[in-house]
């Protein structure tokens, strides 16, 4: 008696018809199981995938030196007036420039305290001095206008370009462009307008709330008009800060050489600063870091979402066995008609596996489904990669191949004797 597959399959389905509410209840395990996996794995990689584009977006072949204040000195509670010089110099950017190979340019930025106006509308964003290649290297966005050009910076000229929630906050009915901006005590004309970092609301900053975002302007214009010191004035005591740079933006030619940059930057930092009055930061060991936790996460979500598949593998041995009890005398004819053990385990293996594919199949289809809801009622992002339901609906399979071989081999080790005489 030769085993015919097909046979067997439409035996094992015509058997777990004759329990329609038994089979669809074992089926819900598999299929909450599979669903949970791959809307788990989903939900995960989204959140993962939101991390690192915002890392990217630093720029992942980036270097940035930056400028940070050392502790300040004990006051001796008199008035004074303290000046204290720190931070990068023009000669830090003119050594990562021209003595690093893997360099192919670098940004300086220096960033101004100073109060943005238009009309009545006034806030304080940060002010940034640089160069027309912040764009590129910064991967930035020019929504409206243009950027400031070379000639712009060689000329010294009084324009500026504002980040998008600055320019809506000054200007919400209408274009800024062209528009005089108050910075400080000087008029700048708006050239251009940025694209926001991050997504923003739809509704507008209210009046005299925090706004985030940047003006921009020409470095040498910086330099003009608002020189190299800020005066910062405090209860009983006027500091006075000189800070040459505070940002570097080393753009590097490879990713490969990003660490290379990294290390030798931090050493000669160190041999040329008395104190350690800077820092130095590499987005890509963050969006390698960020990489490693998105692994974590992913495996830590999937072994929850398993537990969701064991549990339904476990419902299928139950029933399995219930049902080897219940067709033991049929167990017992088809032994005694010839029938061998392989083909009583097949035929039960068969019920199996169409209970966990059925479950896999329509676990799928839900798994697909929960991601778009999150993703519409919630707005964040969810990403369901091709692995995910692969995984979850092999896993779903193999389960139900485990946990139907001891049943299936029960009921192939009957005595078919034992089995005839069951009532």
């Amino acid at each position: 008696m030769r085993l015919d597959l097909s046979r067997a399959v439409r035996l094992g389905i015509r058997s777990l018809l004759l329990h329609k509410l038994r089979s669809a209840l074992t089926t819900l395990g598999v299929l909450f199981g599979v669903s949970s996996v791959i809307a788990m794995l989903a939900i995960g990689e989204g959140a993962s995938a939101e991390a690192q584009e915002q890392i990217r977006r630093l720029g992942s072949q980036n270097v940035i030196l930056r400028s940070v204040k050392p502790p300040d000195e004990p006051s001796s509670g008199k008035e004074t007036t303290r000046v204290s010089s720190y931070g990068l110099v023009d000669a830090d950017l003119e050594r990562v420039r021209d003595t690093f190979p893997a360099v192919r340019r670098a940004v300086p930025v220096r960033q101004l305290q100073q109060e943005v106006r238009l009309g009545a509308r006034a806030l304080n964003p940060r002010v940034l001095a640089t160069l027309p290649a912040y764009l590129d290297v910064t991967g930035r966005v020019v929504t409206e206008g243009r950027f400031f050009t070379d000639r712009d910076d060689e000329n010294v000229a009084n324009v500026c370009v504002l980040g998008y929630e600055v320019a809506r906050y000054l200007s919400p009915f209408e274009s800024v462009l062209e528009k005089p901006i108050k910075i400080g005590e000087d008029y700048f004309t708006c050239v251009g307008v940025l694209l926001p970092r991050v997504p923003l609301g739809s509704d507008p900053p209210s009046p005299g709330a925090d706004v985030t975002g940047e003006v921009l302007l020409p470095l040498e214009t910086g330099r003009k008009w608002f020189g190299e010191m800020q005066v910062k004035i405090r209860s009983g005591s006027r500091d006075m800060e000189e800070v040459k740079l505070h940002e570097i933006i080393v753009d590097v030619d490879s990713p490969q050489h990003v660490p290379l940059v990294a290390a030798a930057a931090r050493e000669m930092l160190g041999k040329l600063h008395k104190q350690e009055d800077y820092e130095v930061v590499v987005p890509l060991e963050l969006l390698l870091r960020a990489e490693e936790t998105k692994r974590i996460f992913n495996i830590v979500l999937g072994s929850i979402a398993g537990i969701s598949l064991l549990v339904g593998g476990i419902g299928i041995m139950n029933v399995m066995l219930a049902t080897v009890t219940e067709r033991t005398r049929e167990i017992g004819i088809r032994r005694a008609l010839g029938a061998k053990r392989r083909h009583i385990v097949a035929q039960f293996l068969v019920e199996t596996v169409v209970l966990s594919v059925g479950g896999g199949i329509l676990g799928i289809a839900l798994g697909i489904a929960i991601p778009v809801v999150v993703e519409h009622f919630s707005e964040r992002k969810t990403i369901v990669t091709p692995a995910a339901p692969a995984i979850a609906f092999g896993i779903a399979v193999a389960i139900g191949i485990v946990f139907g071989l001891y049943p299936a081999w029960r009921a192939a080790t009957m005595d078919p004797v034992e089995a005839l005489r069951h009532e």
